[in-house]
């Protein structure tokens, strides 16, 4: 077997109703002063002022930062670090998707003052500490709650990602109480999003690629292939709810350590000119770059494809792979989801702009199972649009 790193963080906390927890959990593990990460949609939801309250009533001082938004660019990042210097936090808590989430990594890192932004983008460039920092995602996406990345949309439409072990958090709270109100659309994105996670984990051909993340990516997708629907379509369904939270983190845990591929790589262009959310970017081309993939790699797509949907057990390893393939295109059309380019009313004429942008995403095609040139991803582009 050869060598392998695994990380995760520190301690992850589970459970219904675990939210009613934070205060003490704050006050006693990470600090008295905190900034709370969020965005405007969670303000609106109450939410929010439910979790001031915990603090509050733990002794907890609370500045809430509520600016964040889908895609975040720099800007934000850096109009959250300013208030937690100006608020003299000792800690950050991230509250909502992967977006909020992924900027609270950061303000943890650059209220520091040791780095810039510029400074730690790319991989392990974060040379620092960061402050104590807990993450509760409200969706069941990203994962980012056990990742070690974080992404930003620089210029107009391009994303780059700060990479760092440094980024992974001391505490992972997840609640399936806090999802129980998420509308069925985002309930769907985000489904499919942390399916690709499991998907293109398990398929990696990243040198990191390991037994835990398969293990993880197999369980979560056995989780979310059997519950996704169910939390599409009766969204107060607690155990649907809770499958899929779990399932998000497991397949977080097993992309974080064995990255994603070619389908987040065609899938950022898409949210970057467009700002599509990118669990929808993702299931937009997921279908078709698993169909590119399996012509000359199906056996992980085979090995995988009965956990998500049992009913394709036992069938060769080609028409496993394509199988699987027309499952999760299926799937995704039950759950509501777009399923044409057009349909977001992006033009033809943009598709070789989408495939250049794509080839800059190297970070993430050099772990394809399958060598995708621009040729290859304008044809992906061309049968989804």
């Amino acid at each position: 077997m050869p060598p392998f790193t695994f990380n995760t963080s520190r301690s992850v906390r589970f459970g219904a109703s675990l939210i009613l927890q934070l205060g003490e959990m704050t006050r006693s593990e990470i600090g008295c002063r905190v900034l709370l990460v969020t965005d405007t949609g969670m303000l609106a939801t109450g939410l929010v002022d439910q979790v001031q309250v915990i603090l509050a009533n733990a002794g907890v001082d609370v500045t809430v930062f509520s600016d964040v938004v889908a895609d975040p660019p720099e800007a934000v990042v850096l109009a959250a670090t300013e208030a937690a210097k100006v608020a003299d936090v000792d800690a950050v808590i991230g509250f909502g998707g992967g977006s909020s989430l992924d900027v609270a990594k950061l303000v943890a890192v650059l209220a520091m003052d040791n780095q810039s932004l510029k400074d730690i983008y790319g991989v392990g460039n974060i040379t620092g500490r960061r402050l104590p920092l807990i993450l509760i995602p409200t969706t069941s996406g990203t994962g980012s709650e056990v990742t070690p990345i974080s992404i930003l949309t620089t210029g107009k439409s391009e994303k780059m990602g700060v990479v760092s072990p440094v980024l992974i958090p001391d505490i992972a709270l997840l609640d399936p109480e806090l999802t129980l109100g998420l509308p069925a659309h985002v309930t769907a994105a985000t489904g499919i999003d942390a399916m690709v996670h499991a998907i293109e984990a398990y398929a990696s051909t990243s040198a990191n690629n390991n037994p835990l993340s398969k293990v993880l990516a197999k369980q979560a997708l056995r989780l979310m292939g059997a519950a996704l629907e169910t939390a599409v379509h009766t969204p107060r369904d607690i155990e649907a709810r809770s499958d899929m939270l779990l399932g998000s983190l497991l397949a977080g845990q097993a992309f974080a350590n064995s990255p994603v591929a070619a389908v987040h790589a065609l899938a950022y262009p898409i949210g970057g000119h467009y700002k599509v959310p990118h669990g929808l970017s993702n299931a937009l081309v997921l279908p078709q770059v698993l169909r590119f993939n399996a012509v000359t790699a199906p056996q992980s797509y085979a090995e995988i494809a009965a956990c998500a949907f049992p009913d394709l057990a036992g069938l060769s390893p080609q028409a496993a792979a394509t199988a699987f393939a027309e499952a999760m295109a299926d799937l995704s059309k039950r759950c509501g989801l777009q399923q044409r380019l057009r349909d977001l009313g992006i033009k033809r004429g943009a598709l070789p702009m989408l495939a250049g942008d794509a080839m800059n995403q190297t970070r993430l095609l050099v772990n394809n199972p399958r060598t995708v040139t621009q040729a290859d991803a304008l044809a992906i582009y061309e049968a989804v649009w």
